[in-house]
């Protein structure tokens, strides 16, 4: 198709080719080119995708002429590489977290507005559909006033020798690695969070960087927020949240999703989370958003508030206190 958003992707990990596929997978969009600092890596990702190799960002941009960048590279590199594209005035959407700090979010965010293109973080689980119709219940009323939201992300998951666990690379362990998805998923159904104390576990993989921790939270409206978050063990749960509200429960599963009030049955209202289809409406949106079709279903304001709460997050580490969300 003629208007689709030429892609560039920079990495060619796990992750990108998720975000490659599904850039095959959907009308809006097409690859045009990929780097790694792996030359073999970035060859065999575009000849599986049929784009071309090239070795810097700034050979992308020269040679491609992309029109959006999707940065999948680990966090330190972030930064720089958003900066390059936005200075170009090519449309970013990096891969979580954004970046390290909040300071450094708040310039690229000042840069993309300058620039006027869009610039956000990926955040897959504002795009999976049950997690939107249980956006759509809670914001209904029908489970009364929320009273807490409950949430894990727990595996057995060998982070030893890998750039996850290396903070000079990653900024940290599973607190801003799963964290950050988890800090979206309560500000995305619950709104603005306004205070957060994290509790780290054991680290039995005796890594540099937390392999477990726990979040509290409590959001501007009152709700209380609890999270699971580990690399060493799997809670085994069917789902991945669940909200207790006045009036009922939601309960956001991987393989179905459901909700029900007082004395009544479960009430079934999705078949859980399916992770192609999350990349690729999330995908759809950031094209729409660059066409001026749609609104970015995670804005600016909402990648700078997932740093802030991470940042606030470590600075709770360690302490017996709340610790307040700074913001502007």
């Amino acid at each position: 198709m003629s208007n689709q958003i030429r892609f560039a992707i920079v990495g060619a990990g796990g992750i990108a080719q998720t975000h490659a596929q599904a850039i095959s997978e959907i009308d809006e969009a097409v690859l045009v080119g990929v780097m790694d600092i792996s030359t073999e890596a970035a060859q065999s990702m575009a000849e599986a995708f049929n784009c071309i190799a090239v070795e810097s960002s700034e050979a992308l941009i020269r040679e491609c002429s992309p029109e959006a960048a999707l940065i999948c590279t680990p966090p330190v590199t972030h930064a720089d590489l958003c900066r390059t594209f936005l200075e170009h005035e090519i449309a970013v959407l990096c891969e979580k977290p954004l970046c390290l700090d909040s300071e450094t979010a708040k310039m690229l965010n000042d840069l993309a507005a300058a620039k006027g293109v869009p610039f956000t973080m990926a955040s897959k689980f504002r795009f999976c559909d049950d997690v939107v119709r249980a956006k759509s219940i809670i914001d209904s009323g029908l489970l009364g006033e929320i009273l807490l939201l409950e949430n894990a992300f727990t595996a057995h998951v060998n982070m030893a020798g890998r750039w996850y666990s290396d903070p000079k690379i990653s900024g940290g362990g599973v607190l801003i690695d799963n964290g950050t998805h988890s800090v979206d998923i309560i500000r995305y159904l619950l709104g603005p969070i306004s205070q957060v104390q994290v509790v780290e576990g054991k680290r039995v993989q005796h890594l540099d960087v937390e392999d477990t921790v726990q979040i509290f939270a409590r959001t501007d409206s009152g709700a209380l927020c609890t999270v699971d978050l580990s690399w060493t063990f799997n809670k085994e749960l069917d789902t991945f949240i669940q909200i207790y509200g006045s009036q009922g429960t939601v309960r956001v599963g991987w393989q179905e999703s459901k909700y029900r009030q007082p004395n009544s049955d479960w009430i079934g209202f999705g078949t859980g989370y399916n992770k192609m289809d999350c990349f690729k409406n999330m995908l759809i949106n950031f094209c729409n958003s660059i066409t001026g079709k749609e609104l970015s279903r995670i804005g600016p304001a909402d990648a700078l508030a997932s740093v802030q709460v991470i940042e606030s997050a470590y600075k709770s580490l360690g302490s017996v206190n709340w610790i307040a969300i700074e913001r502007d």
